[in-house]
């Protein structure tokens, strides 16, 4: 195969590429780095060895993100305060979404219920229930049999139960839910607040130690989440909201001295919200800044 042909064929597999790789690793540049890493060794590949590129690609990707030391654990031992996702705008990459399965696994609740899993069960269960593959293409990437990638993905799903009640939440009821917390906060109305918010939901705030704004743990209960968001609206008043498409859902997008400085995603079940994850680490806010033409 020329190099011309071989870049256009990777270029036409770039975005499933990352797809996967955001996905296993939670972080726009690391999925970017894995990805440019997949390429150069589709450069020198040997072409007689290769029956399809599409699954070629998608097997160095996996394996090369199954070898990046990103486990929960060893983020856990680094990381100040809870570890969340990068967050990535979506409104223009389609590809990232056109299904529900494809859009709902996108989201940060998802993606941080994946810290979870080790990464051989993380990228069993990606490709299974994201990527729709057989047991038996995923073996010999994860370097398993099918039977054991068949126990590896059950043992993933029961760990991953609580979250599947998400995808009934319709994501008009979303959107719907998500304009009216953002009145409610606007207004500064506690009341209007503690009806959108469910009895036990977290708040979880990732803010790296760089932000003072942000929980260094997860706040739970309805009225201390309710209290820190007016007590940090008073004292870190925004400059301006407002609603963007991130990860494939609605998300609140905040400004404040000119830059971006955080996103937040709320999770609603029964009309109510019963989960916020905020990203307000300002190095994990550069690429979305970016594509949503902030300063970075």
């Amino acid at each position: 195969m020329a190099d011309d042909e071989a870049g256009a064929v990777f270029e036409q597999l770039r975005g499933y590429l990352f797809s996967i790789a955001y996905r296993l690793l939670g972080s726009v540049s690391d999925g970017e780095d894995a990805v440019q890493d997949a390429y150069l060794r589709w450069a020198v590949a040997d072409e007689s060895e290769i029956r399809s590129p599409r699954a070629f690609l998608a097997t160095v990707v996996v394996r090369l993100c199954m070898d990046r030391p990103r486990s929960a654990r060893a983020r856990h031992e680094t990381y100040i305060g809870p570890w969340l996702p990068e967050p990535l705008a979506t409104s223009a990459r389609p590809d990232l979404t056109e299904t529900v399965v494809l859009r709902e696994s996108l989201s940060l609740a998802f993606l941080h219920l994946l810290e979870d899993l080790a990464p051989v069960e993380r990228a069993v269960f990606v490709l299974r229930e994201v990527f729709d593959y057989d047991y038996a293409d995923i073996a010999p990437i994860v370097g398993k049999t099918a039977a054991n990638c068949r126990q590896v993905f059950h043992r993933a799903r029961r760990r991953l139960d609580e979250h599947q009640a998400r995808f009934r939440t319709s994501p008009e009821q979303r959107q719907q839910v998500t304009e009216e917390f953002m009145q409610a906060t606007s207004s500064g109305d506690v009341q209007r607040l503690l009806n959108v918010l469910a009895e036990d939901v977290v708040l979880v705030g990732d803010g790296g130690g760089k932000v003072p704004a942000a929980s260094p743990r997860p706040v739970r209960s309805r009225d201390a989440v309710a209290n820190g968001i007016i007590a940090n609206l008073a004292k870190f008043p925004p400059e301006r909201v407002w609603v963007e498409e991130v990860n494939g859902g609605p998300a609140i997008v905040v400004k404040q001295g000119g830059r971006l400085s955080a996103v937040l995603e709320l999770n609603v079940r029964d009309g109510v919200i019963t989960s916020m994850y905020a990203v307000a680490n300002p190095d994990k806010l550069q690429r979305i800044a970016r594509q949503l033409g902030l300063p970075a």
